[in-house]
């Protein structure tokens, strides 16, 4: 008796309904249109932006870091110490 409700019961729940196909979705629900485009591209467009900048910013660090150093050589060359050792 409780086997059979048991077995009753799972067939009910693995049972699933056959879809229907449904038309085609209309395009304005499935694509971002044209104002997602120009979001993305501009989006795209200041990554790019950043990008560059901070390139432009990390070149600068380095090469007066490099200034720095030959500054720092010179100076102790002049000092009479020599060349720093590390």
């Amino acid at each position: 008796m409780i086997a059979d409700a048991l077995l009753r019961a799972s067939v009910l729940l693995a049972a699933t309904p056959t879809p229907t196909p449904s038309g085609t979705p209309d395009d304005d629900s499935v694509t971002p249109g044209v104002i997602g485009f120009v979001i993305t591209f501009l989006l795209a467009v200041v990554v790019v932006l950043l990008v560059i900048d901070m390139v432009r910013r990390i070149r600068r660090v380095r090469y007066r870091a490099e200034i720095a150093e030959k500054l720092d050589a010179e100076e102790a060359e002049r000092r009479g110490d020599g060349p720093e050792q590390p």
